[in-house]
């Protein structure tokens, strides 16, 4: 075998996404989906794959084809599965047999479906649709291209576009159920008002589903559990209107309903916990109160594709579960049970970004990143913590290229607070020498950087550079105080962690040339670029993506500003001062370090003015800047755009460090 080749930005269109496992409820199997780039189509595609667990040496492909072939779900006896596809032009729920043959396309309805749930007895399935003012659950989707006129959007609500899906088109979102045998479908929620389906009951009685029911949307920011009876077509609400529930899962049973959620004690930094509602005794409780944890994946990546996060996952007993939490740089596998009883069964230096058991709380199949691994799925007998890999959909890919692996760091801030982070050397290290280094930024801030593949970092590797990255306070797997730690402080104590971990990583890894650093981040991330290069010179390169520079403007612009803004920075317009002094754009005129501005055209979560209010600021003073537009993209770019973007965005942050490092 020749030498290892090193990741390039377009190796993207190599490399496959493995997510969603589903582990067959007889133990047998289990379904996956894996997503590609056609790199013709310049599009993503995602198959659905089956593998044996008595013969877990082969795996078969149930779907083919260049379309987004995504969540495939077990019938209960395990003879079909339901899936979303695009293959019609829009989603719409189909059935396959899983002894072979065509799949049968069950919805046909006008704005598509998906989230298919399937009923105790496998004679129905219920999914998500959407149906606006003047449609019907009955409409057909509209398969021919009809060139519409273009009309004046009437907006008199504050929450009228959203990041990913743009401009509110007057729909809402709602529940129905398709009879497989018949295709017919019923309603199960109209009206103007968003509801969400979770789950449906093993005994067929009851659909879990999510609303805010709320008068006041605009100020609105709850998610309540309802559960609603199929025969009577009652309501009963088990959650209180006093913060965000949702994954709701059922016991075997059906006496017992697990819950994901918090109070929003600490608005959106507050961490998740799990509650769980006794159907018996009408009684609703938290089961980690005083549990320090966030229960969830909140590990932040540029590559996974579709990943699911469950809720719990019930056991036989109808009293233990599994779950995910976010904990310390990785996701963790944890058991727990009604008791109160947690402990790990799967704690490693990774990220599980999937987890399924099929009802059965001996073995889990879990889908796992690392640093050097892009993603693949295993086996985890739940009684010994072992991991068996079943999966290698990069192996061609791996075998040719070496990927830099990620050293842990731990180091104290200077106020006493105990920091964590990595630090990657370049791909050509050699012992002796010297390289310059990146520091990697994360959005949210609740967000955090986790034992993953990241592969912008394997390219900045690749090209030379050491790359540091941490999880600043504001971060979540550090607990509710750290995570709050941010709030009313953005430029702060924040600001003051990233450069002590500079200063760490200079003074302990003497490959490090202290007089060659960049700096680069995303959203939160781009935010404290451009508060770096406002408040000290000590990069030689600096990166800004997707950013914020002006929190006065962006209270008004953000799909999320005039409530953000009150959570984040502990201001409104009625504040003004405070607005502005935490506004990078405010330090402009410090700036001196080359800064190249990236962001996306449709960005409505951080909109494309914040870059150019920066980028004007700084050319009028002739300072070194470069601004790149990306069209029809929003904040999502990094993650889920359209690929040439995405790795155009790659090469233009490599190629601004390669000319100014």
């Amino acid at each position: 075998m020749g030498e290892s080749r090193k990741v390039t930005s377009e190796d993207l269109y190599k490399l496959k996404s493995i997510v969603d496992p589903q582990a067959s409820p007889d133990g047998k199997g289990f379904l996956y989906v894996v997503t590609g780039i056609s790199e013709d189509k310049d599009a993503y595609y995602s198959n659905i794959y089956y593998q044996s667990l008595e013969d877990s040496s082969k795996s078969y492909q149930w779907t083919f084809g260049e379309h987004r072939n995504t969540s495939p779900r077990w019938s209960p006896n395990c003879e079909e599965i339901a899936f979303v596809s695009n293959r019609s032009g829009k989603n719409q729920i189909y059935v396959l047999n899983k002894n072979g043959g065509e799949a049968k396309q069950l919805t046909f309805v006008r704005n598509g479906a998906s989230n298919p749930v399937w009923s105790a007895d496998g004679s129905e399935i219920a999914f998500q649709t959407s149906i606006g003012k003047k449609e019907s659950l009955q409409d057909k989707e509209i398969t021919e291209k009809t060139e519409e006129k273009p009309q004046a959007l009437e907006v008199d609500m504050m929450k009228y576009k959203s990041d990913s899906a743009g401009f509110w088109n007057g729909s809402y979102s709602h529940i129905a159920i398709v009879n497989k045998e018949t295709a017919e479908l019923k309603e199960v929620t109209s009206g103007e008002n968003d509801y969400y389906l979770e789950s449906w009951s093993p005994d067929g009685k009851y659909l879990a589903i999510t609303a805010d029911e709320s008068e006041d949307k605009d100020f609105s920011f709850e998610s309540d559990v309802y559960l609603y009876a199929l025969e009577t077509k009652e309501w009963k609400k088990i959650t209180e209107s006093n913060g965000q529930f949702g994954r709701v899962t059922w016991s075997p049973n059906s006496q017992k309903i697990g819950i994901i959620g918090s109070g929003r004690e600490y608005e959106n930094a507050t961490l998740y916990k799990i509650w769980v509602y006794d159907l018996n005794r009408e009684e609703l409780r938290c089961l980690t109160e005083d549990w320090d944890v966030n229960v969830g994946d909140f590990a932040i990546g540029d590559f996974q594709q579709g990943a699911v996060t469950p809720g719990i996952l019930w056991g036989e007993d109808n009293n233990s579960f599994v779950f995910l939490a976010t904990d310390h740089g990785n996701t963790i596998v944890y058991f727990g049970n009604e008791e109160g009883a947690i402990y790990p069964s799967l704690i490693d230096n990774q990220h599980v970004y999937g987890l399924s058991t099929g009802g059965s709380l001996k073995q889990a199949i879990v889908a796992i990143s690392k640093p050097t691994e892009p993603g693949d799925l295993y086996s985890l007998n739940l009684e010994t913590g072992e991991t068996v890999k079943l999966t290698d959909v990069n192996k061609e890919f791996t075998e040719t290229h070496s990927f830099a692996p990620a050293e842990p760091i731990e180091l104290t801030s200077r106020d006493g607070w105990q920091l964590h982070g990595w630090v990657m050397k370049p791909a050509d290290y050699k012992e002796g020498e010297k390289y310059p280094l990146v520091l990697e930024i994360h959005g949210g801030p609740h967000a955090m950087y986790a034992n993953s593949y990241f592969h912008e970092f394997q390219t900045l590797a690749a090209n030379g550079y050491a790359v540091l990255f941490i999880n600043p306070r504001g971060s979540h797997g550090y607990g509710q105080h750290f995570v709050d730690a941010v709030r009313g402080d953005y430029g702060g104590k924040d600001y003051e962690d990233v450069m002590d971990a500079v200063d760490y990583a200079c003074a302990n890894f003497d490959f490090i040339d202290k007089t060659r650093l960049g700096v680069t981040g995303g959203s939160y991330g781009g935010f404290m670029t451009n508060w770096i290069v406002g408040h000290t010179n000590r990069f030689k390169a600096a990166v800004t993506q997707r950013s914020i520079s002006n929190w006065i403007s962006f209270y008004g612009v953000s799909d999320i500003g005039y409530y953000f803004s009150d959570w984040q920075i502990k201001a409104d317009l009625n504040d003004i001062e405070t607005l502005w002094k935490h506004s990078p754009l405010a330090y402009a005129n410090n700036i001196e370090t080359p800064l190249l501005i990236l962001h996306g055209e449709k960005d409505f979560r951080c909109p494309i003015e914040q870059a150019e209010q920066l980028f004007i600021a700084l050319k009028k003073q002739k300072k070194t800047t470069k601004f790149v537009r990306f069209p029809e993209s929003n904040h999502e770019l990094s993650r889920s755009g359209k690929p040439t973007l995405r790795i155009s965005r790659l090469n233009y942050i490599n190629n601004w460090f390669i000319d100014y490092l």
